[in-house]
C-alpha cells in the first residue's frame, strides 16, 4: 500500500528530546530557539529529513511551529488542529492558539526581561523574521541566527531525500519548458529584474516539466533554481537525480551541485527578485542591495492551469470517482460494526490502484469515524483504527496522483441511522458547497471576497468551521497549491483556469465530524439573456463527481434552488461515473442518485 498505519510519533518522546534541545540551549547561550514546520524550500510538505517538529513535539500537522525557551516550550498551531495537538504532545509542551496568539505577543510575555532566541536561517523568510522583529522592537528580545540545534541532538536523523526525477510528458503539461522559461524570462525583464531566485519545489517542477518523489504524495524534487531574463534556468540538484531528465532539460539548463548555490546567489547581477514569502533568509542576505522582492514567478502562472492541464485534471477526476463509488457502494453493504477505520482506508486505495495511471495518493486518506470525524486532519494509526459503528459517521478525505491530474474529494457518510443533530448540521454544510458552486460572480474579486457565502447556512445556526473553505490545486502537482485559496486570508484575484477546492464542515469535538469536498475549475461565465454582456463574471466548473450521502440530508431544510442543483448533480454522476463502474457499483450508483 501506498498508506501506513504506523504510529509515527509518540507523546513520551518529547520530553528527553526536549531537554536533549535544552542544553544546548546553554552551550550556544540562547534563550530559545525556533523549531518551524519548514524545510529550505519553504513548501508546505516536508521530506522525512526535515520532520524536526514533528521529532521534537510528536504534533505531525502540516502547519505551525514550536518556540522552544529555558522553562516552557510553546507549540504554535491553527484552529484544524486544536483536537489534534492534545493527543499528540506531552504535558511539558504547552498548545498556544495562532494566530490568535502571535509568536511575538508570547514571547513578551514568557521573556518579560528580554533575551535572544535563535533561529536557523535556511528555515525562515524574510518576511516571518521582519514582521516578528517589529513586533518585538524595545521588547529586549532579539532573534538572532544560529545553526540548527534539533539538528544537533536528532542522532538518527534521515538522509537528504534522493529520488530520480522523471519528464513530465508535454501532452499533460500542455507547453514545452523552453516556452515556459522565454515567457517568463521575459516577463523578469519586462519588471526590470535580471532574473528571480526558486525555491519552491513545485514550482521548480512545473517550470522545467519534470516531477520528481522526495516528498511523500506529492511529486516534487527538492532543488533551488535561478531564472535569468533571457530563459536559461540554473538548476542546483544532485546530479544522481537527474539522470533520466538530461536530455529533456536540453542546453537552457546548466544543472549545479546544490552546495553551489548560495555562492552564484552571492554573485548574481541585479536587480534579483526574491519572493520575501518563500526565500529563506539567508538567500536573502546573500542577495544583499540587489534584492528585488516580488511574487515567486512560477506562482500564479501555474495556477492558472492551460487547456491540457485542465482535460487531464477533468479526465482523473472522472477516474477516481469511480474508484470512489466503488467504494462507497461496498461500504453500503457491510453491516454496521463489521468494518475498521482501516479496512476502509485499504479498500479505497485497491480500488484506486486499478487504475494504471495512479502515481500516488495524494495525502494520507483521512477517514474517521465517530469522534474521530472531529480531528480535521486525523490520520488513522494500529492504535487509533476505530470501528464504523451504529449512529455514527465517518470523514473520508482522499484523493490520487494520476500522470494527468490530482484528486481531492471528501464525503460524509452514514453509518446505521445517524442522529438528527448530525444530519441538520450536514444539510447546513451541503446548503453551503452547493450556495458556493453555484456562485457567479464579478473578475477581480478574491476568496476573501466569496468565502463567506459557504458558511452562511452554518452562521445562521451560530456554527462555524476553523479551516478555509477551499485551497488551489495542482496537476499532477502538490495538492494544496497557491496563491489562490478559498479563504478570508486570501487576497489573490481568481482567474480562469485556477482549480479549488471547496469544502465547508462542521465539527463537533468527542462527536462527529462533516466535511463535503469537490474541486472546481474556474471559467469565464457566459451572460445570459438580458444580462450585461460587457460585465466580465467567473464562475465554477466541478470537477469531481460522485454521489453525496441522502440518509443525511434533512430535505425540508434545503430550498428549491438548493434542490435543483443537489438533483442535476446526481443525474450528472450517474451519466459520468455509471460506464465507469462494475455492475452491482451502477446499480448502487442508480439509487444513491435518485432524485431528492
Amino acid at each position: 500500500m501506498f498508506q501506513s498505519f504506523d504510529v509515527t510519533a509518540r507523546p513520551e518522546q518529547g520530553p528527553p528530546r526536549l531537554g536533549a534541545l535544552r542544553a544546548e540551549l546553554e552551550a550556544e547561550r540562547l534563550d530559545g530557539f525556533l523549531v518551524p514546520r519548514a524545510d529550505a524550500h519553504q513548501g508546505e510538505y516536508v521530506a522525512a529529513r526535515d520532520e524536526r517538529l514533528a521529532w521534537l513535539t510528536g504534533f505531525t500537522g502540516s502547519a505551525g511551529f514550536c518556540a522552544v525557551l529555558r522553562d516552557v516550550a510553546g507549540v504554535f498551531i491553527d484552529g484544524r488542529y486544536r483536537t489534534q495537538v492534545k493527543a499528540q504532545v506531552a504535558d511539558v509542551y504547552t498548545p498556544v492558539p495562532w494566530p490568535d496568539v502571535t509568536l511575538a505577543d508570547w514571547l513578551k510575555e514568557q521573556m518579560p526581561d528580554g533575551g535572544r532566541v535563535g533561529f536557523d536561517p535556511w528555515l525562515h523568510t524574510p518576511g516571518q523574521i521582519e514582521q516578528a522583529r517589529e513586533a518585538l522592537a524595545g521588547s529586549g528580545i532579539e532573534l538572532v541566527q544560529c545553526p540548527n540545534l534539533v539538528d544537533r541532538v536528532w542522532k538518527d536523523q534521515p538522509p537528504p531525500a534522493a529520488a530520480p526525477v522523471k519528464v513530465h510528458p508535454l501532452e499533460f503539461a500542455g507547453e514545452s519548458h523552453a516556452e515556459k522559461r522565454a515567457r517568463l524570462g521575459a516577463a523578469l525583464s519586462d519588471a526590470g529584474a535580471a532574473c528571480a531566485v526558486i525555491t519552491l519545489p513545485d514550482s521548480l517542477c512545473w517550470l522545467l516539466n519534470i516531477r520528481g518523489a522526495d516528498i511523500p504524495r506529492n511529486p516534487i524534487a527538492q532543488a533551488f533554481a535561478i531564472l535569468h531574463a533571457s530563459g536559461d534556468v540554473d538548476l542546483f540538484m544532485a546530479a544522481a537525480k537527474l539522470d533520466e531528465v538530461v536530455d529533456h532539460l536540453g542546453a537552457g539548463v546548466t544543472c549545479h551541485v546544490p552546495d553551489a548555490f548560495l555562492a552564484t546567489a552571492k554573485a548574481l547581477d541585479g536587480p534579483v527578485r526574491l519572493d520575501k514569502s518563500s526565500v529563506p533568509v539567508i538567500v536573502a542576505d546573500a542577495i544583499g542591495d540587489r534584492v528585488q522582492w516580488g511574487d515567486d514567478p512560477c506562482a500564479l502562472p501555474k495556477a492558472c492551469k492551460n487547456a491540457a492541464e485542465i482535460a487531464g485534471s477533468a479526465e482523473a477526476h472522472l477516474r477516481d470517482g469511480a474508484a470512489v463509488v466503488e467504494l462507497l457502494a461496498w461500504l453500503d453493504a457491510q453491516a454496521p460494526g463489521s468494518l475498521s477505520e482501516t479496512q476502509v482506508v485499504r479498500r479505497l486505495e485497491e480500488f484506486r490502484r486499478r487504475d494504471n495511471a495512479l502515481q500516488d495518493i495524494s495525502f494520507e486518506t483521512i477517514a474517521g469515524t465517530g469522534p474521530n470525524g472531529a480531528i480535521m486532519h486525523y490520520r488513522v494509526t494500529e492504535e487509533t483504527d476505530s470501528t464504523l459503528q451504529d449512529g455514527h459517521l465517518i470523514v473520508l478525505d482522499s484523493g490520487g496522483q494520476y500522470l494527468d491530474g490530482t484528486t481531492d474529494i471528501t464525503r460524509t457518510i452514514a453509518i446505521g441511522s445517524p442522529p438528527h443533530a448530525a444530519c441538520a448540521a450536514f444539510t447546513r454544510v451541503l446548503t453551503g458547497m452547493i450556495a458556493m458552486s453555484r456562485l457567479i460572480w464579478p473578475k477581480g474579486l478574491a476568496g476573501r471576497d466569496i468565502e463567506a457565502i459557504g458558511r452562511a447556512p452554518l452562521w445562521y445556526a451560530h456554527q462555524d468551521f476553523d479551516h478555509g473553505l477551499g485551497h488551489g490545486v495542482g496537476a499532477y502537482l502538490s495538492v494544496h497549491e497557491g496563491p489562490q485559496r478559498l479563504a478570508r486570508t486570501s487576497h489573490v484575484p481568481f482567474q480562469p483556469g485556477m482549480i479549488l477546492s471547496n469544502e465547508p464542515g462542521y465539527y463537533r469535538e468527542g462527536a462527529f465530524g462533516i466535511r463535503i469536498e469537490n474541486l472546481l475549475v474556474v471559467e469565464t461565465a457566459t451572460p445570459p439573456e438580458g444580462g450585461d454582456a460587457h460585465r466580465e463574471m467567473l464562475n465554477w466548473r466541478t470537477l469531481t463527481y460522485a454521489p453525496i450521502d441522502r440518509t443525511l440530508i434533512v430535505a425540508d431544510m434545503l430550498d428549491t434552488t438548493s434542490r435543483d442543483w443537489l438533483n442535476a448533480y446526481h443525474a450528472k454522476t450517474r451519466e459520468l461515473i455509471g460506464p465507469r463502474v462494475s455492475d452491482s457499483a451502477r446499480m448502487w450508483l442508480a439509487r444513491a442518485c435518485r432524485p431528492l
